[in-house]
């Protein structure tokens, strides 16, 4: 059935761009895929779009600055577009300036804005590169150290997978970075996401891809992976590397696994985030009792966001399965229907197993059977902020369960409740001994977004004079 629907409700389902004719490559870890990466900008003749997320100030970053400056400089047209929370504390201005100063047009995604005040919520937390309208790269990977490693010190790079493309699904990935780029000039706004129809490639025998670019609040992809869930009838292995679902999306997965279905899920056994790892534990529970097998990586982290589904169907991109990438974040992900494909992945599936842990449940308690293990790499507060929304939904499940008594809470929610319980101790703690303090950060924050709605409350009414010739 998963593979009979791939061509006609998925796309529906999640607003995908569908295309036929397509050639993929899959790509593992940082190493591999940087290098394809920086061969591709080295060989542009036309131009070269890059947006993502993190663009580390590093060795690393360093190297893709020096190949876009020297693509700039044999005339290619070079764009890249990373964005505001993503670079934080990570990039200097310095380095943007620099790009800028060689001929690389640089812009910056959702800077804080006053007549916008909310609409930092929203990231842009695609990774993609597009080279001359033909080639096309996306995935998990930011660019940085943690996706190099150090081999020196033993340290193995974060583990992580994308896809190489060519045929007319480059085409659509190309018009979603249009949307971005538009959307980042000067504050303008969510430009209209529409892709142009793909001309002037011919359509040869090749793979059946469908491109997801995701945008705030079109949620197309979370439409998808609840039909998958729904209707998968096999098998449906997936790696997460911030796994914080909603209820809905658990239960659909338990459902898969009750029904028969082998569901398996590799997430990080040592979380970049603790917090969201922990959130991300709060589910194992319903997860494995309902039969899915749960796996956590050995290694420093994985970042990957895949899926494998009835060997036919794969799922790769920089969606993680959680609020923020479903709701408000720009994100970009491909389907491919391909049997070789599938089995790419269910191999390189199987060797992660090797590297993980399993999860097992002990006498109706989940019991973890993972070695002692620590992060190689510490974060800095704006990825704390990047992650607070996503894992919003679990830390309220936990904390909702722990109040009304619903339902019987385990060890692994520990961390949740000590860190829920500890906020709200610290929040009454200040109110009661600062109170002119909060009230004035209480008028602060009404008074400003305030403001900015009144701002562009009269920008709308001078445009709609000014249309209609007044």
């Amino acid at each position: 059935m998963l593979e009979a629907l791939a061509g006609h409700s998925f796309y529906r389902v999640a607003e995908g761009w569908p295309s036929t004719g397509n050639l993929a490559r899959l790509l593992k870890d940082g190493p591999q895929t940087y290098a394809a990466w920086l061969e591709a900008i080295e060989r542009a003749e036309k131009f070269v779009n890059l947006e993502n997320y993190i663009f580390q100030e590093d060795s690393t970053g360093e190297k893709f600055a020096r190949a876009l400056l020297a693509a700039a400089a044999r005339g290619i047209r070079c764009r890249l577009l990373y964005d505001w929370l993503g670079c934080r504390n990570r990039t200097s201005s310095s380095f943007w300036q620099k790009l800028r100063d060689g001929g690389v047009e640089v812009r910056c995604y959702n800077a804080p804005q006053l007549l916008h005040p909310l609409r930092w919520i929203s990231r842009d937390h695609r990774k993609v590169l597009c080279v001359d309208g033909v080639l096309a790269f996306t995935g998990g990977l930011c660019i940085g150290h943690d996706w190099v490693g150090d081999p020196a010190k033993g340290i193995p790079p974060w583990r992580d997978t994308a896809i190489e493309l060519k045929g007319p699904a480059v085409g659509y990935i190309d018009a979603a970075f249009e949307d971005s780029w538009l959307a980042a000039h000067e504050g303008r706004g969510l430009a209209t996401g529409v892709p142009p129809p793909v001309s002037g490639q011919e359509c040869v025998p090749g793979l059946e891809v469908s491109v997801i670019a995701g945008r705030p609040d079109s949620m197309g992809l979370y439409r998808l992976e609840q039909l998958v869930a729904e209707i998968v009838q096999h098998s449906l292995w997936l790696t997460d590397g911030y796994f914080v679902a909603t209820t809905a999306y658990v239960r659909a997965l338990s459902g898969a696994a009750q029904a028969g279905v082998d569901v398996r899920l590799l997430v990080p056994g040592s979380s970049d985030m603790p917090l969201v790892g922990a959130l991300s534990k709060s589910a194992y529970r319903p997860l494995l009792e309902a039969g899915v097998r749960v796996f956590e990586w050995n290694g420093p982290m994985v970042h990957a966001k895949t899926a494998v589904a009835d060997g036919c169907w794969t799922r790769i991109g920089s969606s993680n399965s959680n609020l923020a990438s479903w709701i408000t974040n720009r994100e970009l992900d491909v389907t491919i229907k391909s049997q070789v494909l599938a089995r790419q992945m269910e191999a390189m599936f199987e060797s992660d197993m090797a590297n993980s842990t399993e999860v097992v449940l002990m006498r109706g308690v989940s019991g973890l059977r993972r070695p002692v293990a620590s992060s190689q790499h510490g974060r800095s507060a704006g990825k704390n902020t990047r992650r607070l929304f996503s894992g919003a939904i679990g830390l309220s499940s936990t904390l909702a369960a722990s109040f009304t008594k619903r339902r019987v809470l385990g060890p692994e929610e520990a961390l949740v409740l000590l860190s829920g319980g500890a906020g709200l101790i610290l929040l009454g703690l200040a109110v009661l001994l600062l109170p002119q303090v909060f009230a004035g950060l209480f008028g602060i924050a009404a008074i400003a977004p305030g403001i900015g709605l009144l701002l562009r409350a009269i920008r709308l009414w001078r445009s709609g004079l000014r249309s209609h010739g007044r």
